[in-house]
């Protein structure tokens, strides 16, 4: 978040710069497809206030230390398995009532009823933990058939077991995950893929809350463009992440220095993700470092891996400077068959696209896609690629936030409330930045981004966190003659959330693909389903499953307009018709 080094308006730190090789061949060489003028933009509705999403997220008002800043994630989860999505928004706290052991309750979940509003039922589904909340992560981790909640925080971590019909029990001393220390961003996958999904967890700072650096203390670490402010990252002492292992008896095992994840060399730990950018059939993990390189670790099918950050060219900057990263996400804008990944930063930076050529590493093209420039005065948190106008070409949406309420008193920087961005893919390598689509959406210091389809109607919806404030949830009116598929997939010898799986769909006119994630945007979570647009192709002539487990599946001919459940091994297993514009 803090500039990253070399950047800091108050600090002359030295970096080492690492020039990156590329050729125009290989950043220009995109598919040259235009977009269809015909088909309107959709445009987005803030309906969290009508529909029931009141609760505001708790920080100090001052963010006098970090720990005000960093909170915290939102997502999606089908609490009952009723085929409607529900809300879960993290919360935070102050130094005083943490000091006080009278914290909040980490986690609002919020239940959606059939008429498309949401009651609040946080306590009476159990989720009563108080603390200092950062961030969420879905997924099954005992396979019985009921999405589970991980919430991160500071001091400790949760793991709730779903007991249905959003029931949930704390289970975290029982499973080992309690963890500890500043976590931040948690991350499911099947890394060793025996069927049980395991757990990233990234931490970012050391901190005692009886021993806070006041704000200004330091000339060089607690201040911006002059004025006092709070202290850190730089000046604290980082921290290691965590890798647990799930035994599949319902306990995990702390395997994060064996793995190789455990690293001595102490960073600021902020985003994760796992995604297979290799194509070879195995997790990888991205993690996102404040002020610092970020890392690549390669799946070495061993129960390892190695690190290939710098290798692969997603370590740092096209000029090679290290970044202030927060936000992460893979997709495959470009439709060129390979996982390409976003990544946001601080201001004085930019939203980062590497784009993957294979064998070659990665490519920042963020400059020439035109997603870079408009980003650089702002501060960028949750991120992701998604699908808004179901063309088949997948866009971009970033929430964006100062950390500094003294920023609005800095002609030099940009204002503490900051708007949301929207990138339109315009097929060509290049976006267009249609963030008018969000209408009047006021700005704010937003975080946590999360997107699924919450009223069914195959149009991505998107929640987003407001610090001090309740959460956002901006539904998408999109064009009704473009058409669409959910697909909710279920393991059976695979982890049941099927976490890790990719699917392929091909039409007569393009190919895509997507994987199942559990964690990932900003300390967030999206709808677990897979959402493809066709445009105006109305039926998928083949479907393919790589399960996690290894095992690939086909389907063909497959009609749009329908949600879709698939269970491995056995195939379609219900299908129910999208309704575009219908709650």
């Amino acid at each position: 978040m803090r500039a990253a080094w070399g950047m800091n308006p108050n600090a002359c730190f030295p970096y080492k710069a690492i020039v990156v090789l590329t050729t125009s061949s290989l950043l220009l060489s995109f598919s040259q497809s235009k977009p269809d003028s015909r088909t309107p933009l959709p445009h987005f509705e803030d309906v969290a206030l009508r529909v029931g999403l009141s609760v505001p997220h708790i920080s100090s008002r001052s963010k006098d230390f970090i720990l005000d800043t960093i909170s915290g994630g939102i997502g999606f989860i089908d609490c009952d398995n009723d085929g409607r999505l529900d809300v879960l928004a993290v919360n935070g706290s102050t130094v005083d009532e943490y000091r006080n052991n009278s914290g909040h309750l980490m986690l609002t979940l919020y239940h959606q009823e059939p008429d498309l509003k949401f009651t609040d039922i946080t306590r009476r589904a159990g989720l009563t933990r108080r603390g200092w909340g950062m961030g969420i992560a879905v997924a099954d981790y005992d396979n019985d058939g009921l999405p589970d909640i991980y919430v991160t925080g500071f001091g400790h971590n949760i793991l709730y077991h779903n007991l249905g019909n959003c029931q949930f029990e704390d289970v975290t001393e029982r499973a080992g995950v309690a963890g500890g220390g500043f976590s931040t961003a948690a991350a499911w996958a099947d890394y060793d893929r025996d069927g049980n999904v395991d757990l990233f967890v990234t931490r970012y700072v050391q901190l005692d809350t009886n021993r806070l650096p006041p704000p200004g203390s330091s000339r060089l670490y607690c201040t911006y463009f002059g004025r006092p402010v709070h202290c850190g990252p730089q000046g604290l002492l980082g921290e290691t992440d965590l890798l647990y292992r799930n035994r599949g008896d319902g306990t995990f095992q702390n395997v994060s220095e064996t793995a190789g994840l455990s690293r001595s060399d102490l960073h600021y730990g902020l985003g994760a993700i796992w995604g297979d950018y290799d194509n070879d059939g195995w997790p990888d993990l991205y993690v996102a470092s404040d002020a610092g390189t970020n890392f690549l670790y390669h799946n070495t099918r061993d129960g390892k891996f190695e690190e290939v950050g710098m290798i692969q060219g997603v370590a740092l900057s096209s000029t090679g400077l290290i970044q202030g990263s927060m936000g992460v996400d893979w997709g495959d804008f470009d439709h060129d068959g390979q996982q390409d990944l976003l990544v946001t930063a601080f201001t004085g930076q930019s939203l980062k696209l590497y784009r993957n050529l294979g064998k070659l590493g990665f490519a920042d093209v963020g400059t020439i896609s035109q997603i870079a420039e408009p980003t650089v005065p702002l501060i960028g948190w949750g991120v992701g690629f998604f699908d808004m106008d179901n063309s088949g070409w997948l866009d971009i949406i970033m929430a964006n936030g100062h950390i500094y309420p003294q920023a609005d008193s800095i002609a030099e920087t940009a204002h503490y409330h900051q708007p949301l961005l929207v990138f339109h893919n315009q097929r060509n390598g290049k976006f267009e930045n249609v963030s008018s689509a969000l209408g009047t959406l006021t700005p704010a210091s937003w975080r946590g981004l999360a997107l699924g389809d919450v009223n069914n109607d195959g149009c991505v919806d998107v929640a987003v966190l407001n610090v001090d404030g309740p959460p956002s949830l901006l539904l998408n009116h999109c064009p009704v003659s473009n058409h669409r598929v959910l697909l909710k997939l279920l393991g059976t010898a695979s982890n049941q959330e099927a976490i890790g799986a990719r699917v392929t769909v091909k039409t007569a006119r393009m190919s895509q693909f997507d994987e199942v994630r559990g964690g990932g945007s900003y300390m967030s979570q999206n709808d677990s389903r897979l959402h493809f647009g066709f445009g105006p192709e109305d039926k998928i002539d083949l479907l393919e499953i790589r399960w996690p487990s290894g095992r690939k599946e086909t389907i063909r001919d497959l009609p749009a307009d329908f949600i879709y459940t698939i269970v491995e091994g056995k195939g379609i297993n219900a299908k129910k018709r999208i309704r575009p514009g219908e709650p």
